[in-house]
């Protein structure tokens, strides 16, 4: 497989795990790190092994010498400078929410276009076959017909001053957790009859607009329905998913695998089995994937109309919480 060079904007504490350990592990080049405190961007270049620390997000973009852009900014950013990536010929793999709003990732989504420019966002927990495995229990009939999905995505509080809890820079509990939840069932929607509907959703607001906590109620065409919990005041992760069927129900212990615990617990009536399906991170999955796409253009499982389709799915669940969109 090609090498990719790639080159990181911002030294947030995501890209340790997201890009540096997968580009180390399947031998990739992390060329250049930018950021807005140039001492941040050295002192992350030497603990990571970056090869080079840039003056300026701009900079970085407009190397020769990059050929990937990993945009793990704050979420108000991530439109802005994916574009500008776009801009410049740079493939790019995004942090999720792919934008704010579904009206910027039509912008992105409209220019990737028409530059033919790769751009993926990073739901990295689809590249695990924790989740190929949940998927396939529904589609070889193990489960029967899908009637039930519940994800819940939980984490302990980030520190007061994180982007997270901020509106201007597109913070919330749904912009960072629930995105995850509302793209599971995106993508279980084959099983089901087509894409989800949000009926409800009920908010806890940390500050004006912004979600600490989301409790979304979704109904698929076919009938079935489904929950997406989420919370940044948690007392521990907590990222499960659990599918029920008409004839039988699994339970991943942790799709998204941020502590590690690879089993599905599958239920039917020939009794419960438990699966192991590996700790290899979820991370490093998504940017094999990525990289294979770029060395002989394999396609990419969600594409920029998908990416586009979750933003929808995010805004409509903040209005029906009477939140403003982002």
């Amino acid at each position: 497989m090609t090498e990719l060079r790639i080159g990181i904007l911002g030294a947030s504490r995501i890209a340790e795990p997201a890009i540096v350990k997968p580009a180390q592990i399947l031998g990739h080049r992390l060329v250049a790190v930018a950021a807005r405190d140039r001492g941040r961007a050295e002192a992350f270049a030497q603990t990571h092994g970056v090869e080079r620390v840039l003056d300026s997000y701009a900079d970085l973009i407009a190397d020769p010498e990059v050929d990937v852009v990993y945009n793990p900014l704050a979420n108000a950013f991530h439109a802005e400078w994916n574009l500008k990536a776009i801009e410049a010929g740079k493939a790019v793999l995004t942090e999720k929410p792919f934008a704010r709003n579904a009206a910027e990732a039509e912008l992105v989504r409209n220019a990737a276009r028409e530059r033919n420019v790769p751009i993926m966002e990073g739901f990295h927990y689809l590249f695990h076959p924790i989740t190929g495995r949940m998927f396939a229990l529904l589609g070889d009939g193990t489960l029967g017909t899908l009637q039930r999905v519940e994800v819940i995505m939980r984490m302990p509080e980030p520190k007061p001053d994180d982007p997270r809890w901020s509106f201007d820079l597109a913070g919330g509990a749904v912009m960072d957790l629930g995105c995850y939840g509302l793209h599971v069932h995106r993508q279980l929607g084959r099983f089901a009859g087509g894409e989800p509907t949000v009926v409800a959703a009920r908010a806890v607001e940390r500050t004006t607009g912004v979600d600490e906590s989301m409790d979304i109620d979704l109904v698929f065409p076919n009938g079935a329905t489904g929950s997406s919990i989420n919370s940044m005041n948690s007392e521990r992760f907590e990222m499960t998913l659990r599918l029920v069927g008409d004839r039988g129900e699994a339970f991943a212990h942790d799709y998204a695998l941020q502590s590690g615990d690879d089993r599905i617990t599958i239920t039917t009536d020939s009794g419960t089995t438990v699966e192991r399906l590996g700790t290899r991170s979820t991370y490093t999955y998504q940017l094999d994937v990525f990289a294979q796409h770029l060395a002989d253009g394999t396609a990419f499982p969600i594409d920029v109309a998908d990416a586009v389709t979750t933003m929808e799915l995010i805004d409509s669940t903040y209005r029906a919480a009477g939140l403003p969109v982002r």
